[in-house]
């Protein structure tokens, strides 16, 4: 076996490789090409496919959170939802393959115990800024995350390459609209 093999250094070349060639092309035997060994070598390490994809899953999660905590400190309102939503932007560029590791199905268990609540907290002390109520939190909790993840999602697709205006001037205006919409939010 090779020197150096962790279950966190077969992590880390599994976020690479869905980096440079997608997370659906992550396998075991992939992976194991990647850190120069034999698929079976990775088996003392990882339980299967499944649970090396829950823990590529996990770090995305956390690099996200991590990212986002620290652009959060110290900002309010339209800043703080410009720079939570430029994480989640910029994390998508660089990080593809990680990006898409966030969203990979995890059990409730696991859920729970990964950053994903952590992320929804950061999420919420940005709500806090522009007094959304308690009881409407999880539905402006949903639309960021879902309109931050469907332009994302689109974007890397090319989907606003071939049109006018460009990505950035949409992605502007976006962030305009939230911070309107949640400023305006229903009290009931």
């Amino acid at each position: 076996m090779r020197a150096g093999l962790s279950p966190e250094r077969i992590v880390e070349a599994g976020l690479e490789l869905a980096d440079t060639a997608g997370f659906a092309h992550v396998t075991v035997s992939s992976v194991a090409r990647q850190v120069g060994v034999r698929s079976a070598s990775l088996y003392s390490h990882i339980e299967d496919l499944h649970d090396l994809r829950t823990r590529m899953a996990l770090r995305a999660l956390d690099e996200l959170a991590q990212r986002a905590s620290q652009s959060l400190a110290g900002r309010s309102g339209a800043d703080a939802l410009a720079a939570l939503g430029n994480v989640y932007r910029d994390y998508a560029h660089e990080h593809p393959g990680r990006f898409t590791a966030a969203r990979f199905p995890l059990d409730t268990d696991t859920a729970m115990v990964s950053a994903g609540p952590q992320q929804t907290a950061l999420i919420r002390a940005v709500l806090r800024g522009y007094a959304v109520p308690e009881a409407e939190q999880p539905h402006a909790v949903r639309l960021l995350g879902s309109t931050f993840l469907g332009y994302v999602t689109l974007e890397l697709s090319t989907g606003f390459s071939h049109s006018a205006p460009d990505g950035e001037a949409s992605w502007r205006r976006i962030l305009e609209v939230l911070d309107h919409t949640l400023r305006h939010w229903p009290r009931t």
